[in-house]
């Protein structure tokens, strides 16, 4: 169910602020740092999940100082739903995985679900290893079927939206991250 603006707007109006955009670069920051330090002598692929990534990899990218070949994949186990199902791949990586290392780039890590499908499906393809690197986790106070190499900023268990997160579809553009005001 789409929004209109005024309904985005009030969202946001009400939403509580959990991650400055500051905040954010800082960590964008780290982030780069750590992965470098993991990559910098291998030539790896970086995928980026869609749609919920691209804010995250369009920053990080740029601050990766070594080679490496960019791709994408679309999955979701959420499609236009707001509780999760099945996983559905719509666009698989185009180039091979076959002994390569592979990145990949996700907004958040909320139950794993999904990024343990895309990480067991890549491996299944052939790649020799596949690293997650995430913006941010939510704390769900329990075990995840899968752990990412790479974590940012960790969020309390509640709706978020804001850096390529949406709020029914709306706020990936925003350059923080808020939460839905809870009722």
């Amino acid at each position: 169910m789409t929004m209109t603006r005024q309904e985005a707007q009030q969202m946001l109006d009400e939403a509580d602020l959990i991650c400055p955009a500051e905040m954010i670069q800082t960590t964008i920051d780290r982030l780069a740092g750590e992965i470098t330090a993991a990559l910098v002598d291998r030539y790896p692929l970086v995928l980026t999940v869609m749609g919920g990534a691209v804010v995250f990899a369009g920053q990080l990218l740029p601050r990766l100082a070594f080679p490496l070949e960019c791709d994408y994949l679309h999955a979701t186990r959420y499609g236009s739903e707001l509780a999760g199902s099945e996983l559905t791949w719509i666009v698989e990586p185009r180039k091979s995985l076959v002994g390569r290392t592979v990145l990949v780039l996700d907004d958040i890590l909320d139950e794993g679900v999904t990024l343990a499908g895309i990480k067991e499906k890549l491996l299944a393809q052939g790649a020799a290893d596949c690293l997650l690197a995430v913006l941010a986790e939510k704390d769900l106070g329990h075990a995840k079927p899968v752990k990412a190499d790479f974590t940012g900023v960790r969020l309390p268990n509640r709706f978020v939206f804001g850096c390529g997160m949406d709020a029914r579809g709306a706020w990936r553009n925003l350059p923080a991250i808020y939460a839905v005001k809870d009722t």
